[in-house]
C-alpha cells in the first residue's frame, strides 16, 4: 500500500500543510521564511578591499580582526593570495576607518578592489 491509498498519510500530510499555511513557515506555499526587508537586512552591504602584504593565514587573521572590531562589520574574509578582503556590514563603511583599520593591522589598503 503506497503513502497515496493510505488516509492516515494522507490525513498528516494535510494537516501539516494547513499547519504551514497558517503560521507561514519555510513549508510556506510562497516558499520563503522571511519577508524580503529581513532577507536585505540579514543580507547587509558587501564590500571587496584590496590589501598589499598579506602572505599568510596569519596575515589574515591580523587584517580580519582588525576590520571586524569596526562598528556594524557583521563578517570579514581576508584572502592573502589575492589580497583580497570581503567585508559585509550593515551600512556601507567610511573607507578612512577600514584603511585606519587596515594599517593598524600592519599592512596597505589600495582601495576597493
Amino acid at each position: 500500500m503506497t503513502a497515496e491509498t493510505r488516509p492516515e498519510i494522507q490525513t498528516l500530510t494535510a494537516t501539516a500543510t494547513e499547519a504551514s499555511q497558517a503560521t507561514g513557515s519555510c513549508c510556506s506555499p510562497t516558499g520563503s521564511c522571511h519577508d524580503g526587508a529581513a532577507d536585505a537586512k540579514a543580507a547587509g552591504v558587501t564590500t571587496e578591499y584590496q590589501v598589499t602584504g598579506m602572505t599568510c593565514g596569519h596575515c589574515e587573521g591580523a587584517v580580519s580582526g582588525e576590520i571586524s572590531e569596526l562598528p556594524g562589520v557583521t563578517s570579514v574574509k581576508a584572502v592573502a593570495s589575492t589580497g583580497r578582503v570581503t567585508v559585509v556590514s550593515e551600512a556601507p563603511l567610511d573607507e578612512d576607518a577600514v584603511r585606519a583599520a587596515v594599517d593598524e593591522a600592519g599592512y596597505e589598503l589600495v582601495g576597493r578592489a
